[in-house]
Formats: C-alpha cells, structure tokens, sequence
C-alpha cells in the first residue's frame, strides 16, 4: 500500500546503444524530412520514452513467468486484453460490490494482482517503479542522425512494390543516454523481480524500439549507483533522513542511503523464494477446484 513511506531504491545509470537505435516518433508531416523520424526533445536531441524502458523490461519479465506458471492470468497477466487481465472489470465491479471499506478491497486487490502487476502496476494499483525518459549524454551525441532506406517487397517479383520504399532516421550506435529510475514501498520479492529484469538490460538481452530484426536497438546498460533507504519501522531513522534530504546539496551527501548492490542477492532468493510459494499455493487451489 501507498499511504506509508516504507522503502526508496534510486537507481542511476549510462544506457549505451550498441547498435543503432529507432524508436520513432510516427509518420512525419513536413515536406522535406524523414518519413519516419525518430522520437526527439524540444532541443531536437534524440531520446528514449521511459513508458519504452519500463514497458521493454515488463515483457521480458511476463515471458520468465510465463515460462515458470504458464498462462495463468492469476499469477501472469496480459496488459494488451482485458480478458486476460488478472483482474478484469467485471471481476473488479464485483469486488467493490462485495467490500465497501477502501483498506478491505485493496488488500483484496493486491491478492488477486498478478505478480508482475505488483511492481509495474495496473488499472488498479498503481506502479511503484518510476522511469524518467532516457535524455542524451552531450559528449556522446555529435547532433546527427542517420537515415536509412526501407522497402517492402512484392513476394511475387521479388522486388520492390510500387510507392512502399520510404526512409527512417535512427540514431547513431555508441551513443549514450542517462537512466534515472525510482522505486518506492517495494517488497524484497518485488525488488528481486526488478533486479532480474535490469540484468537483461545489463547483459544486452532486451532490445529496444523498432527494426530489431534488422539488428537494430542493441542496448547496454551500466547501473552506476543503487541508493537505497529501508526505514524499517524506525520513525528516528526516517526523521534524520529528511533532515538530510532537507539540508544536502547533492544525493552523494545523503548518510542514510546504502549501496543496494549489496541487496541484490537477498532480493533475488526473496524473488525465488516467493515465485515458489505461489506456484505451490496455485495448484493447491487448481487440484482443489477440479476434485
């Protein structure tokens, strides 16, 4: 629940194209340009949506749980149909008939949400992972962009169909764009979730926008700093934290925060540990249902 303060994790970070990237901003309107420019600043520098980070890093994350529970919308949702939700409208109409107290039917909530949904949100919790667009590392970016050709292909000639050739921008490999992400009141399950999921990203295994099967959108990522706060049900440690917040120039000055690197393994076996109980409590229910 979101009304307590309980946890912060800030994490920072250098993502690198390795490969050129094209996250575009749709058909272009102007005369004379790209037919499909990339998505850009007020500056006209290039930039990553942070809904295309977090929605990049939920997919593979569904797909791992996919691959342990199945299709069961309980434990896996899909976020695209509504049918496939872990908690549909209907369902959601009928649990807000059946409690009236807001503490009772989140709490409801929250057993029915499907995993992932805990840490990424849905339509009815909110998200407890924040991304901030990607913006461009200056020193990294020489004002350019690349464009490239595109055609489709009559599958009966076998050459390029009338009016289908356009052309795209991308931006350029080994350019470099700022990550800055913010989790809050998440549980050591959650974090674990999102530690395997950042790996991906760190281990070049999520590409990014589109073209990939082209070889396109090849991203690295280097976490520089995980700042972490647990108040752990200790008001003192909360009030010194603020005092800090208050009275700091800078984050790094901040006494409170931990290296959450250190966290890592403990929430990941939590993660572990948690996907387990839930499988095992799954079936319970299924073979109780079918008996």
């Amino acid at each position: 629940m979101f009304d307590t303060f309980k946890n912060r994790l800030e994490i920072t970070g250098i993502l690198t194209t390795i490969t050129a990237l094209r996250i575009s901003a749709g058909r272009s309107s102007e005369p004379i340009g790209s037919d499909l420019p990339v998505i850009k600043d007020a500056l006209g520098n290039p930039l990553i949506p942070g809904s295309s980070f977090k929605g990049a890093l939920r997919s593979r994350l569904e797909s791992f749980l996919r691959g342990i529970v199945g299709n069961n919308r309980k434990l896996v949702a899909n976020p695209a149909i509504e049918n496939e939700w872990s908690i549909t409208s209907q369902e959601m109409k009928e649990l807000k008939d059946s409690y009236n107290n807001d503490e009772a039917l989140t709490v409801e909530i929250l057993k029915h949400t499907d995993l992932v949904s805990h840490l990424f949100g849905s339509p009815w919790i909110a998200s407890k992972f924040q991304v901030r667009d990607l913006t461009v590392l200056s020193d990294t970016w020489f004002g350019q962009y690349e464009e490239r050709d595109g055609v489709a292909i009559d599958r009966d000639t076998e050459t390029a169909a009338d009016g289908k050739l356009y052309d795209f921008q991308i931006v350029p490999a080994s350019t470099q764009l700022e990550l800055k992400a913010v989790v809050e009141n998440a549980e050591e399950w959650e974090l674990g979730l999102l530690m395997i999921g950042l790996h991906q990203f760190e281990t070049e295994q999520i590409p990014l926008g589109g073209g990939r099967s082209r070889g396109l959108g090849v991203v690295k990522l280097e976490i520089e700093k995980m700042r972490w706060f647990d108040v752990n049900d200790d008001p003192e440690k909360l009030l010194t934290y603020l005092q800090e917040l208050v009275s700091s120039n800078t984050i790094d000055d901040i006494s409170s925060y931990e290296d959450g690197t250190q966290y890592k393994q403990i929430w990941t076996n939590a993660l572990i540990t948690h996907f387990r109980e839930n499988i095992a409590n799954n079936s319970t229910v299924e073979a109780t249902q079918n008996s």
